[in-house]
């Protein structure tokens, strides 16, 4: 089967998939990528190699038109943000691997708040591309189990390890899994967690606290300090009894900031910026 590939590096598991099974590759499709977090450099060279044309801008109407013409049977995708044109006229298939087991989780970046609620199993779901984001008929699902300590890191990990399995599976046998597909009953969407969803709040237990660090992971949670924010990509905590106010900062080594929690104290390993104005205000 022809197919073109949506998506960027994280997800390269699923293309290779496909390329394995015996699927052959027409085109790929990717999006504007910061390089410090997300990449597609893999996949484009990976492309080159194929001899398949690369696009980095949106999929319009037009390009599956093309893709008709060309004898394209199916647009696989994962890990692309925008939204698929009306595909119905020119494809015979269209499918998206999503980072959640649907129906929870519907919505662009739902990993994080998996870890903020809790949940101790999760998954990865291949549905229909419909006419809304992520409500489309479910072809096949992967899922498995969370830490309770998880980290953003770890999940995304287990994502492309799950994804990789479910593609194996899916590309193996797609029509007859695109025939049984069902549909999503209830579930739930999750919006991207904004700016207050990422800040820390001190009057919480260091559990708390420590669980918005691990669902931010690199993306970076927010710690107000001074009446100014500071970006964290790492901290530790431990629980001890104190009589300090929550939000105090309480130690300082070069730059390891120790801050008061409700039962403890959370230290602030990896974090930017701090102003010099702030660092006279902390060591005056």
């Amino acid at each position: 089967m022809r197919f073109a590939f949506a998506g960027f590096d994280r997800w390269r598991v699923v293309f290779e998939a496909f390329v394995g099974a015996g699927w052959e590759p027409v085109a790929l499709y990717s999006i504007p990528v910061d390089n410090q977090l997300d990449f597609n450099n893999e996949l484009v060279a990976r492309a080159e190699q194929l001899r398949i044309p690369v696009q980095l801008s949106r999929i319009r109407e037009d390009d599956l038109r093309r893709l008709s013409g060309e004898g394209c049977d199916a647009l696989i995708v994962a890990g692309y943000r925008w939204k698929i044109p009306h595909w119905q006229p020119h494809l015979r298939y269209a499918a998206n691997f999503h980072p959640s087991p649907l129906p929870d989780g519907r919505g662009p970046y739902p990993t994080m708040q998996a870890i903020l609620e809790g949940r101790r199993e999760w998954g990865v779901s291949c549905h229909r591309i419909d006419a809304q984001f992520d409500t489309g008929e479910i072809i096949d699902a992967e899922h498995f189990p969370l830490d309770a300590d998880e980290w953003h890191e770890t999940l995304q990990l287990k994502l492309q390890m799950a994804a990789r399995r479910l593609a194996v599976r899916v590309a193996s046998s797609f029509e007859q899994r695109w025939n049984a597909r069902r549909t999503q009953e209830g579930g739930c969407y999750w919006p991207r967690l904004d700016d207050g969803g990422r800040t820390l709040d001190f009057t919480q237990s260091v559990a708390e606290v420590m669980r918005v660090v691990r669902a931010c992971g690199n993306i970076e949670c927010i710690a107000p300090l001074h009446r100014t924010k500071v970006y964290v990509r790492r901290a530790m905590a431990w629980q001890e009894p104190h009589r300090y106010e929550a939000g105090q900062v309480v130690h300082e080594y070069r730059r390891w900031i120790v801050v008061a929690a409700a039962d403890g104290f959370v230290a602030l390993l990896d974090w930017s910026p701090l102003s010099d104005t702030l660092r006279r205000q902390m060591t005056s």
